[in-house]
């Protein structure tokens, strides 16, 4: 929660700042979007704002490592206490006697491994003793293994700090948040600060030091590229299988009411079942082998491909046709000139769509008995509680994605440059 507070804050800071103070002092460009008189409810006149692109990167990277206590990052959130306290128990015999004593609590930081504080144990029947804890990190603590009064014998706990405790209190002192387990042992947490612990959330400079030894020495018997490619191969394959369907059927519905009334509900059934749903179907028809993750990947484009060559069929204007028509253009001429150029908009969308649903499931599919891939690279991982590989995994299928979806971009602009122009 206060991690999105702050990202809305930043955003909102962001916005005003570069919309009322940067874009006043920078001359903007005349193009034809900025040329244009009338803007809002068009699409073609908006443009990523590349000052808020360049930002927003920013604002992540620098969360993710003020909250991981990074060192590229100028400023850290409050991190887990590091070093030593006192913890005071109050022990109460079977007879009713009481008696203090403390326990030396150092906690150290994740990967080091320092002594344990040296302590006297006192005179009384409830003895000093001493424990180590990693940071961020809980630990019970048999307060009474050399205690004179043992709880088998009917001690009890009965205050930390002064403080009463019972099975179901929780007392915060100090040296963290105390509870009693079952069994009436002592469980402690120091205080966890803002900070993520490595095993769940390492800081950027881990991920990127396990970058570099990944691709120079390989994983699970593969490089890193080798990974990366068969990912990209399996998502090509499936996506171009997916299109050389999707588009023809998508051409026939908007066309032709048969195929409209046959296909219509298929494609409305399957279009909203997840691909994942689909891995025991895939695995009974076509295997664990190569074939099966190709067929999970096409399904996903499949039904996405098909609804936009649908829409962009439907939504040619109607003027177009009629003119087309006067104009004593055939059927075939119709379909070149006037459906097919006013379809790609759409065409292209769904692409983009079924590219990034596609990569969504590459990880899924090379669950299926898979040797390589980044997808069978993060679950293995994932296994080990390697989370520096898994979101190195993460962020090159994220970078490659996005890479793709720039190419497609260009492809549209230099394929379609009269989308929104009419």
């Amino acid at each position: 929660m206060m991690i999105l507070i702050i990202y809305i804050v930043i955003f909102a800071l962001a916005f005003f700042v570069v919309r009322y103070g940067v874009k006043k002092l920078v001359h903007s460009a005349e193009d034809f979007t900025s040329l244009k008189t009338v803007t809002f409810g068009d699409e073609s006149a908006v443009r990523p704002d590349r000052w808020a692109s360049v930002i927003s990167v920013i604002t992540i990277f620098l969360l993710w490592g003020a909250f991981t206590g990074s060192k590229w990052a100028p400023v850290h959130a409050p991190g887990p206490f590091v070093g030593d306290t006192v913890l005071t128990y109050t022990l109460e015999d079977a007879e009713g006697n009481r008696d203090d004593a403390q326990v030396m609590v150092r906690v150290f930081s994740h990967g080091e491994n320092p002594p344990a504080p040296e302590v006297e144990p006192g005179d009384g029947f409830a003895r000093n003793d001493a424990v180590l804890i990693s940071a961020g990190r809980s630990k019970t603590i048999i307060f009474d293994k050399n205690d004179d009064a043992k709880r088998k014998d009917g001690a009890r706990l009965v205050a930390i700090d002064g403080k009463p405790i019972g099975p179901d209190t929780v007392v915060n002192v100090e040296a963290g948040r105390v509870a009693l387990t079952d069994k009436g042992a002592i469980s402690l947490t120091p205080p966890q600060g803002l900070q993520m612990e490595p095993i769940w959330l390492p800081p950027p400079e881990t991920v990127v030091e396990r970058f570099w030894e990944v691709s120079k020495e390989g994983y699970q018997n593969f490089t890193l590229w080798e990974h990366l490619f068969w990912s990209l191969f399996r998502v090509i394959v499936g996506f171009a299988l997916g299109a050389a369907v999707g588009i023809p059927l998508g051409y026939a519905m908007g066309l032709s009411n048969w195929f409209r009334g046959w296909f219509d509900p298929i494609v409305e059934f399957m279009r909203p079942v997840p691909p994942l749903a689909l891995i025991p179907l895939v695995i009974i028809w076509a295997g664990i082998g190569e074939s099966g993750k190709i067929i999970l990947l096409f399904l996903a484009a499949l039904w996405i491909m098909t609804i936009a060559a649908r829409a962009g069929v439907s939504g040619v204007n109607i003027s177009k046709v009629h003119a087309a028509y006067s104009l004593g253009a055939s059927k075939w001429q119709l379909m070149r000139h006037v459906i097919v150029p006013n379809s790609l908009p759409e065409i292209f969308t769904g692409a983009r769509v079924a590219m990034g649903v596609c990569w969504g499931t590459v990880v899924a599919a090379e669950l299926v008995a898979a040797e390589k891939g980044a997808g069978m690279m993060i679950m293995v991982a994932s296994r080990f509680q390697l989370t520096d590989i898994v979101i190195m995994g993460i962020i090159l299928i994220g970078i490659i994605g996005y890479g793709i979806d720039i190419l497609m971009r260009m492809a549209e602009r230099y394929l379609v440059p009269w989308k929104g122009r009419s």
